[in-house]
């Protein structure tokens, strides 16, 4: 365990959570304030969903290297169990991806709009993020079984 009473990949984790969260949550306000009374899939979305995407990007990878300055206890190291539980988390999110892509194929087939297949990947890809690190979260405050 290092400072603040969690090893540096739950840190990783819980960051990766809020980032995923707060850049959805910034692209829904950006689009629904730009739809302003016009129907939704008329809404201007492909700058907000870019530069919110572009944002979390920079934002993941600058407080990754904060915590890695202020706590840079375990930062490049990982043992058995973080591995194991970081694979568990990618397996868990990952199957929001699949969705995601299995719902936008099928929208696609249908010709629906645009911004609909765009948003429901951008929701799968928020999702497997932050399902997974959930998952991992709750793996390391409750304990992790090895299969």
């Amino acid at each position: 365990m290092a400072r603040w009473g969690m090893a540096f990949e739950e840190k990783r984790a819980w960051n990766m959570v809020l980032v995923a969260i707060g850049s959805y949550l910034t692209y829904v306000v950006l689009v629904l304030d730009r739809a302003a009374g016009t129907p939704l899939v008329d809404a201007p979305y492909r700058g907000a969903l870019l530069g919110t995407i572009v944002a979390a990007i920079v934002v993941s990878i600058v407080l990754h290297i904060a915590v890695s300055v202020v706590s840079p206890e375990g930062a490049n190291e990982s043992d058995q169990r973080d591995r194991e539980i970081h694979q568990l988390g990618e397996y868990i999110g990952q199957s929001f991806v699949i969705v995601g892509a299995v719902a936008a194929l099928a929208m696609a087939l249908v010709e629906w709009d645009h911004f609909w297949i765009a948003n429901v990947l951008y929701l799968c890809f928020v999702l497997s993020a932050v399902v997974g690190s959930t998952a991992k979260i709750v793996a390391y405050r409750r304990g992790f079984q090895s299969w």
